[in-house]
């Protein structure tokens, strides 16, 4: 057995990881080995330090490595760019050479770099050494296993797939779960995994970081759960346990006009806007079944998270019309927002029929004050993860019960959402029709978005002060 000479350089974890890679590749034992460390844990490190080594002991004899990575920018290209680095800081100037195909030679070994993306032609290589694959939980299944896999097959080759947890259906979670199988059966490790807490014992900065994100996103985000505690998220469950749901309620009262010196924001979910998955919905839908909801928001700054910045958000009104076109509501939304409540920043869905209000609304209220928002499965992806980062760290407040419906239809909403997780690390989540509406769920979601508002500072000359002015003033 060849000593890893690289030990100094990588952690206790990464250590182990290579060492049994490393056994597997010099004794043709075949095996398929999945690691899962915390993000940013070292694994790509881990990896490079394990390519130049390879490419050290086979530069005499040959044999190709094989890298594959979801997509080639920016995954594969920052695989490609830290292999060449540490090539470097091995003293390699001179020994290693660039070939076409994303390929680097060392001797007559060499290191294949190939995109795991489900368009991508990559039947034909060989991987006579080790094949890896960069985030596996990304990889289609049938990419690889058609594709891929048959690249060792010659061989035995040795086989890596590297990641962190998504759902439990993806390629990373299928073989994991077949080497913690296999591992009952006959003792010998396969499966590596390391969490946040295991990378932070070697890595105090590392530990204060997550600390802040476990702070910001809360334990139970998903985002949280699966990158940092290495946990699978499993869809077709409620958006909101009852701890959340318990988090989400406040205890302020509801109000139907701002107080002095206070900041306003507001969201508008428009009927006729988006459907569930985020795509705009036809215009023959019957908008009876369909509601415009806006709710305001109070921002309190005085409170904002130490770890974030962000200001407390406090819902503190609805206003819901339902069976109304939404044209019909401009002036009524544009007295109310700018009249009334001097809305400083207004999201509002644009998608679908949704654009042409939006455009009145920012007409009416100013581009400076009015965001329109179009839903796709990325930015509702987004808007969801946001959402569930402002309940869990305890800076999104909905007001108390005061017997209206539209505080019912909120908890109905709340209580009946679920989600649903896909590729990419991207979520969906409403209620599903069958059930109900989601017009509150969404309007709550872009009051978040919303809530990223920054209070304009006023500006003079020096020893000079006055007043801000509103944005809906500026430009005019």
């Amino acid at each position: 057995m060849v000593e890893m000479p690289i030990q100094q350089i990588l952690r206790p974890y990464q250590v182990e990881v290579g060492r049994a890679v490393l056994r597997s590749v010099l004794e043709r034992r075949g095996l398929t080995f999945t690691v899962e460390v915390a993000r940013q844990g070292g694994k790509n490190e881990l990896s490079a330090q394990l390519e130049v080594l390879l490419l050290t002991l086979f530069m005499a004899h040959g044999g190709n490595l094989v890298k594959a990575a979801p997509t080639y920018v920016p995954q594969l290209l920052h695989s490609i760019l830290r292999l060449k680095d540490r090539l470097k800081d091995a003293g390699y100037t001179g020994l290693w050479s660039p070939e076409p195909g994303n390929i680097i030679r060392v001797g007559k070994a060499r290191q294949l770099f190939l995109s795991a993306e489900p368009s991508a032609r990559v039947v034909g290589a060989t991987a006579h050494i080790l094949l890896e694959m960069d985030e596996a939980q990304e990889v289609e299944k049938g990419k690889f296993y058609k594709e891929f896999r048959p690249m060792g097959a010659s061989t035995n080759a040795t086989t890596v797939l590297y990641g962190t947890p998504w759902d439990g259906n993806s390629l990373l979670e299928e073989q994991k779960q077949q080497n913690l199988e296999l591992e009952r059966k006959d003792g010998l490790k396969r499966h590596f995994q390391f969490d946040w807490q295991e990378v932070a014992r070697h890595n105090p900065l590392y530990h204060a970081y997550v600390d802040g994100e476990r702070q910001r996103l809360g334990e139970d985000h998903p985002l949280f759960r699966s990158q940092y505690l290495l946990l699978p998220v499993h869809g077709g469950n409620g958006l909101l346990d009852g701890g959340q749901r318990a988090q989400l309620q406040g205890s302020h009262h509801r109000q139907h006009a701002p107080t002095q010196g206070k900041t306003y924001v507001a969201a508008i979910d428009l009927a006729g806007g988006a459907s569930s998955d985020g795509s705009p919905q036809s215009e023959d839908r019957n908008p009876h079944r369909d509601s415009t909801v806006v709710t305001m928001g109070e921002l309190d700054f005085d409170a904002a998270d130490p770890f974030t910045g962000e200001p407390q958000v406090r819902i503190v009104e609805h206003a819901w019309w339902t069976g109304v076109a939404p044209a019909s509501l401009y002036p009524q939304l544009v007295d109310l927002l700018q009249r009334v409540w001097r809305c400083r920043r207004l999201v509002v869905d644009a998608t679908g029929l949704g654009q042409g209000t939006a455009s009145f609304l920012e007409r009416g209220l100013g581009s400076g004050v009015v965001e329109p928002f179009i839903f796709t499965a990325q930015s509702k992806s987004r808007l969801g993860f946001d959402l569930l980062a402002a309940i869990n760290g305890g800076r999104l407040k909905m007001y108390a019960a005061e017997g209206s419906k539209e505080h019912q239809e909120f908890w109905k909403q709340i209580e009946q959402a679920q989600s649903y997780y896909r590729p990419n690390r991207t979520m969906n989540f409403l209620v599903n029709p069958s059930r109900g509406h989601d017009d509150f769920l969404a309007s709550l979601a872009l009051l978040v978005k919303a809530a990223q508002y920054t209070p304009r500072v006023a500006r003079g000359r020096p020893g000079i002060s006055g007043p801000a002015l509103e944005p809906a003033q500026i430009g005019r």
